[in-house]
């Protein structure tokens, strides 16, 4: 039997792997600089975390979720899964450390794989790696509009481009008359629905406008801005009055309703133009009511994921995947020059250069001809001859140029080099 990786899944080596802790550091730069703090939760919860946030009658708890057997020892009373997303896990433990009436007002960022089962497909794989945050105790447009700018923020450092999108679905007061509204379209196109839409119309209307088997059809379908009481409204208005005084460049998308039952008021995707079908790299929203459903305080919550995969296939459609560089290669000849070998390479690493000690068991020609594929800029080339002189020979692999220099100098040069 051959091993090979489970369909849907994926192993990220060099470069790929090296991407993905990319964008993870951007992010996570960009995050610590709105002061947010690192939560950090396991990869297997209850299943009913899941059937009362993300709701019944999503795809997630009706058709991807991976369910696991309860091990005898559990403390476990129903079935239990590996997390499909990050914010009803973090939303438990907030409830649970107690924080949702201690100190309710905080700021949290997570990462790491969820686990869905679907068809895969470029962009979309069954484990796949999130970045994401959530904000607690904040219900004022600023703190809507600063993730957003933070977001913003992130594409600048990604050096991408994308499209924000953005809507509001109202609250408990106007979006009963707007579910009702578009309960009412979708009895009357009945004939014209998916099967999923059919099943889940009478249970879950707003579900109708996220499904992208009925696209066309729900273009005509009542827009939630039509339906938002003057609460709602101020809100949106001035959730985009503060994009447009930050500079953020938006769209106003009235079909945008998120695929998840928690959401109120402001919801949002980011948009790439280079990933193909799965577009949306980012998306989240506003959650007033899911931690008092959890069984928390009524705090208020907004938060958003970022889909790491699909930010890895923009970048690298963009040319902005980053790419690794060997600053040197250390070449020794003997054994009195592996030794000094060893302390030149500790040496310049400690100046946080990377560097490189190759085998002293092949030839110095062929030693340079691994040097030169690893893309190393430098050779550092040390023998019996550079010892009693008390230098090393710095080769530059681009110029095809060397020179001896003292060992204290090496550093500094390649530094120079780096910087230049």
């Amino acid at each position: 039997m051959e091993l090979t990786r489970l369909r849907g899944f994926q192993d990220l080596i060099g470069p790929s792997a090296e991407t993905f802790t990319f964008i993870e550091d951007c992010a996570r730069r960009c995050v610590e600089r709105h002061c947010f703090r690192e939560i950090r939760i396991p990869l297997v919860e209850r299943i009913e975390l899941y059937d009362r946030s993300t709701g019944e009658t999503s795809d997630i708890v009706q058709k991807q979720m991976y369910k696991i057997e309860r091990p005898p020892e559990s403390d476990a009373t129903g079935a239990m899964v590996l997390r499909p997303e990050g914010t009803p896990g973090v939303v438990r433990a907030y409830i649970e450390a107690g924080l949702d009436r201690r100190e309710p007002e905080q700021r949290f960022f997570y990462s790491g794989p969820m686990l869905r089962y679907e068809r895969p497909q470029k962009g979309r794989y069954r484990q796949f790696h999130q970045f994401g945050v959530e904000v607690f105790g904040r219900s004022d447009a600023l703190c809507d509009a600063e993730l957003l700018v933070m977001i913003e923020e992130f594409r600048r450092e990604l050096g991408i481009r994308l499209t924000f999108q953005i809507n509001s679905i109202g609250d408990a007061l106007c979006r009963p008359g707007f579910r009702e509204a578009v309960l009412n379209f979708g009895l009357k196109h009945r004939d014209e629905l998916c099967e999923d839409c059919k099943q889940r119309l009478t249970r879950n209307p707003l579900r109708l406008l996220d499904c992208k088997i009925d696209a066309a059809l729900v273009e005509s379908a009542p827009r939630s801005i039509d339906y938002l009481c003057p609460g709602c409204r101020a809100h949106f208005d001035k959730v985009k009055d503060l994009l447009g005084a930050a500079g953020v460049e938006f769209v106003e998308n009235p079909r945008l309703v998120r695929g998840l039952d928690y959401y109120t008021r402001t919801t949002f995707e980011v948009i790439s133009a280079d990933v193909g079908a799965q577009s949306t790299v980012i998306a989240g929203g506003r959650y007033d009511g899911l931690i008092e459903a959890l069984g928390g305080a009524p705090v208020p919550g907004i938060g958003f994921a970022m889909g790491v995969e699909r930010l890895a296939l923009a970048l690298e459609t963009a040319g902005r995947a980053p790419k690794f560089e060997v600053d040197a290669a250390i070449i020794s000849i003997g054994d009195a020059a592996a030794r000094k070998a060893i302390t030149v390479a500790r040496a310049m690493r400690e100046r946080g250069l990377r560097v490189e000690m190759l085998s002293p068991e092949r030839r110095p020609k062929a030693l340079l001809g691994r040097a030169a594929k690893i893309g190393a800029r430098f050779a550092v080339i040390i023998g019996e001859n550079e010892i009693q002189k008390g230098v090393v020979v710095l080769r530059d692999l681009r110029a095809s140029s060397q020179a001896e220099l003292p060992e204290a100098q090496v550093a500094e040069t390649v530094l120079a080099a780096r910087a230049g």
